[in-house]
């Protein structure tokens, strides 16, 4: 599926147009804030919903092989996050759900079932 066909499904904002046409494979998704909790239970192919937007987000994502990091309350990335994703092929997402809306929302997405 395409980074802004997941984007659509999600009702987010894809934050970079470069990806919009980025395969993705979304396997899940983990919602978190403790990088240390992240990397040791995140799984390879979930989307990582956050409300962190430093440097940091970017580097777990790619060691952890996410499909894509979702920025929740409407929080925007700090200064290079994005060019650091795309560099890395990591799709950012913008979402004005809290955590909890955002899960449910994911829940009941076809993206749930895959």
């Amino acid at each position: 599926m395409l980074a802004k066909e997941v984007a659509g499904i999600l009702q987010m904002e894809l934050l970079q147009g470069e990806m919009a046409g980025r395969e993705v494979t979304v396997k899940g998704c983990y919602v978190g804030d403790l990088l240390s909790n992240v990397m040791g239970k995140a799984q390879t192919g979930q989307l990582w919903m956050t409300v962190m937007t430093n440097i940091n987000i970017v580097a777990v994502a790619q060691l952890l092989e996410l499909s894509g990091i979702v920025l929740l309350e409407g929080n925007l990335p700090v200064e290079g996050v994005l060019e650091r994703a795309e560099m890395e092929g990591i799709p950012v997402y913008l979402s004005r759900d809290t955590a909890y809306e955002a899960a449910i929302r994911f829940y009941e997405s076809s993206l749930a079932g895959k």
